[in-house]
């Protein structure tokens, strides 16, 4: 095994889930900017995170949407915007086939005509 790969700065922080409030004091590496008072009156350094055990679906067992940041917005308007390109082409390519046809028949018809 390869020697001094792994740090030594470890140090207690607290982990706070921004859905639900679950908090965690754990030992980690990562710096943290804030502080926060823990159960035992100490002060810690404090670390948000967005998705935590708590609040997963596959821990928790519940189907419910977290989406902090817009992205399933953003894909759903992305979506309506490709499928409202598609059907403006669709009605543009109907539109000019259809001239195409009328051009078609007008130039048969006046090669008949002529014949």
């Amino acid at each position: 095994m390869k020697k001094d790969i792994h740090p030594k700065e470890y140090q207690l922080v607290v982990f706070e889930d921004l859905n639900n409030g679950f908090r965690i004091l754990t030992r980690s590496t990562i710096k943290a900017e804030e502080s926060t008072k823990w159960e035992d009156g100490k002060e810690y350094p404090l670390v948000k995170i967005h998705i935590s055990s708590a609040s997963h679906p596959f821990f928790t067992g519940q189907e419910k949407l977290v989406d902090i940041e817009g992205r399933v917005d953003k894909f759903k308007a992305r979506r309506e915007a490709a499928e409202k390109a598609k059907a403006e082409i669709a009605a543009r390519g109907a539109k000019s086939g259809k001239k195409a046809e009328q051009t078609e028949t007008q130039k048969m018809g006046r090669l008949s005509t002529t014949n």
